[in-house]
C-alpha cells in the first residue's frame, strides 16, 4: 500500500466542498479515504491508496482531446429518448463532466462533490461489474436516486479506464434535485 500525498490550490467552492467530505472522513474509520488538511486556499490530500485526481478547475482536463490513440476510450451515452450517442473520451475522464462537454442532458448538480444523486446512471452489464466499489457516501446518495436499479452508478464517480472500453451508460427517465428543480449547472 503506497501512501501519497498531493497539495492543489483551490477556490472558494471547492473548500467548501472539502469541508463537507472533511466532516464525512471525522465520521468515517476507512484508512482508503483521503487525509484532508488545509490552510487558506491550499489542501493537501493524503491517502493509502490512489490515484489521487486534484483539479482546480473541475471538469477542465474532459474538454481536451485524447492526445493518442493509446489514450481513447469509447464510451456511449443512451439519452432519454432512447437515442445512443458515441463519445471519444480518454484515459482519467469523469463520465459526468465528458457528458457536460457534449451538451448531454447528465446534470450533476453538486458537481462531483457526493451531495446530490442528479448524474445517476445505469451501467451497461459486463462493464458494471469492472468498476472500483462505490465509497459509503455514492451509495448513500444513491438511495436518494429516482429509479434505481442493481446497475446505478453516479457517473461523477466514474472514471475512464481501458477496461472501460465501449462503456454504455443510459441516463434514466428523471432525476432527483433537491437543489432547484430545472436547475443545470454549465462547464466552467
Amino acid at each position: 500500500m503506497n501512501f501519497l500525498r498531493k497539495t492543489c490550490r483551490f477556490g472558494l467552492q471547492t473548500y467548501s466542498k472539502w469541508q463537507q467530505m472533511r466532516n464525512v472522513q471525522r465520521r468515517s474509520r476507512d484508512m482508503t479515504m483521503p487525509l484532508l488538511t488545509g490552510r487558506g486556499n491550499t489542501l493537501t490530500f493524503s491517502t493509502f491508496s490512489g490515484p489521487l485526481r486534484c483539479d482546480d478547475e473541475p471538469g477542465k482536463k474532459e474538454m481536451e482531446d485524447p492526445k493518442s490513440e493509446d489514450d481513447v476510450v469509447n464510451i456511449t451515452y443512451i439519452d432519454r429518448d432512447g437515442d445512443k450517442i458515441k463519445i471519444r473520451g480518454k484515459v482519467g475522464d469523469n463520465v459526468m463532466y465528458l457528458a457536460h462537454r457534449y451538451d448531454i442532458d447528465l446534470e450533476g448538480a453538486c458537481e462531483a462533490s457526493l451531495a446530490c444523486s442528479t448524474c445517476h446512471v445505469y451501467v451497461k452489464e459486463g462493464y458494471f461489474e469492472k468498476l472500483p466499489e462505490p465509497y459509503e457516501e455514492e451509495e448513500d446518495m444513491l438511495d436518494l436516486a429516482f429509479g434505481l436499479q442493481e446497475n446505478s452508478r453516479l457517473g461523477c464517480q466514474i472514471i475512464l479506464t481501458k477496461e472501460l472500453d465501449g462503456i454504455e451508460v443510459t441516463l434514466p427517465n428523471a432525476t432527483r434535485n433537491f437543489y432547484v428543480d430545472g436547475h443545470k449547472p454549465t462547464p466552467h
